[in-house]
């Protein structure tokens, strides 16, 4: 069998070149870090690598949301802490009226008090969150919950509705509460025993009125309706409160799932650095080998056996 000069040429070209190519693709895995470089290299690691980045970038999305959520779960809580401090302030101030040792003067004098908290209470029940949301407008965000009518009288704008965010792939937390929910309303009998149903706002108006005029059944009454307020109020933080607990509980489930995910990840996607030197060193002596017998070879003619 013949062999040519330019067989042994191409020959060991070929295999030189298929060396190099291998020490260049282990010298960019270091580089990069990475067991794949490219889909071609390996298509089900490919595959699955991407499919683990989507899942993580969407628990990411969850711990964000959660975030957001819990910040403003906060802003509520400070909100209802601060305005039940004030309705105990306002029902120490009423339980102070209705003794009958003041007099009208000194009654006015404490309605002008209780004007001032109510004004308070109206403020906070306006409260935004860090978007400028406001926190008790149900799904109206982008208005104030609560405005005064030319009369004077403060009517509720929101709406009812609860709005959820998603936190997991199953699973959704509410993220508001509406102004009804947090400043109720309370129910009234009148002398006839019809009930009627009266605003937060309008029932501490009723006993500033009460108060201002010595009314004492008006002062009784609205005594016993800012209890009702009070009790409503606490309700509303208690929910608060399961919010922010559901809020935490899932928090970490995401985090202990993305953590999950990014140790499954690393196994696919990370290169084992002391395999890939080794690889790398056997490579470079390969090539070692290649070129010095290449060398060799090239050297070799029909004129040195003539000699």
């Amino acid at each position: 069998m013949l062999i040519s000069t330019s067989y042994l040429f191409d020959r060991a070209t070929t295999q030189m070149g298929t060396v190099q190519a291998d020490l260049a693709k282990t010298q960019a895995q270091i580089a990069a870090r990475k067991q794949v470089l490219s889909p071609s290299d390996a298509p089900d690691q490919a595959a699955a690598i991407q499919r683990l980045k989507s899942v993580i970038t969407r628990q990411d999305s969850y711990t964000k949301s959660l975030d957001t959520i819990n910040n403003r779960l906060s802003a509520e809580d400070s909100t209802l802490s601060s305005a039940s401090d004030l309705v105990i302030r306002v029902k120490e101030i009423s339980i102070q009226a209705a003794n009958d040792t003041l007099s009208p003067m000194n009654r006015q004098a404490l309605g002008i008090e209780l004007k001032g908290l109510r004004d308070q209470l109206l403020s906070l029940s306006n409260s935004q969150d860090s978007s400028g949301n406001y926190l008790f407008a149900g799904s109206r965000v982008r208005q104030p919950a609560f405005s005064e009518d030319g009369s004077g009288q403060v009517i509720y704008q929101g709406d009812q509705t609860r709005m959820n965010v998603s936190v997991g792939d199953q699973r959704s937390v509410p993220i508001n509460r509406t102004g009804s929910d947090a400043f109720v309303r309370v129910v009234r009998t009148d002398e006839r025993g019809n009930a009627t149903g009266v605003g937060f706002f309008q029932s501490i108006d009723d006993l500033i009125k009460g108060i201002n005029g010595s009314d004492r059944v008006a002062m009784q009454r609205g005594i016993g309706e800012v209890d009702s307020l009070h009790q409503g109020m606490l309700l509303a933080q208690a929910g608060v409160g399961t919010d922010m607990k559901v809020v935490e509980q899932q928090t970490s489930v995401v985090e202990d799932t993305i953590m999950t995910l990014k140790t499954t990840l690393s196994n696919i996607e990370d290169l084992d650095y002391a395999t890939a030197i080794t690889q790398m060193n056997k490579q470079m002596l390969a090539l070692e080998a290649a070129q010095s017998s290449f060398a060799k070879i090239s050297k070799l003619t029909l004129f040195d056996y003539i000699r």
